[in-house]
């Protein structure tokens, strides 16, 4: 750089292109720091850990001669139609549903093509603990395949 005596100011001269292209940067980089405090907030959201309530449902599934079966499968859900969720029974035949929020809950209990009927609208409240009783029974008659119904009319 060339010697200047001091109280002289060296301005720069942009031409029009350089002007563009400068102002194209400012928003790029603006663009880029949005994006990112975007990202980082959007990030913070899905990382909240989700509040579970503090309720729970115990019980027992029996089978059809009225013994408590083990490893049975329990699926449950709440009645305003969240997704299903299952559990299993232990080696006694009791299962333990915890942290669910207050709500209303069905449950059905299977095992081995054995199924228990719908328990509908079971209330638990806040913090409280409710014990379900599922049988397991045989059904009446084989359900019809849509293809046999079909067939016959």
């Amino acid at each position: 750089m060339p010697f200047l005596p001091i109280g002289f100011a060296v301005e720069r001269v942009y031409t029009g292109s350089q002007e563009v292209r400068r102002a194209s940067m400012r928003r790029a980089i603006i663009f880029v720091v949005v994006l990112s405090l975007a990202l980082t907030a959007a990030r913070g959201v899905l990382a909240a850990p989700q509040h579970k309530g503090t309720s729970t449902l115990t019980g027992v599934v029996l089978g059809p001669d009225d013994k408590p079966v083990p490893h049975a499968s329990v699926s449950y859900q709440s009645s305003g139609g969240s997704a299903p969720h299952a559990t299993f029974t232990n080696s006694k035949g009791r299962f333990t549903i915890s942290k669910l929020r207050a709500d209303n809950y069905d449950m059905r209990a299977s095992s081995k093509g054995i199924f228990s009927e719908w328990q509908k609208n079971v209330a638990i409240g806040r913090g409280q603990t409710k014990d379900v009783t599922l049988q397991l029974i045989y059904a009446k008659e084989m359900p019809k395949s849509p293809k046999d119904s079909k067939a016959k009319q």
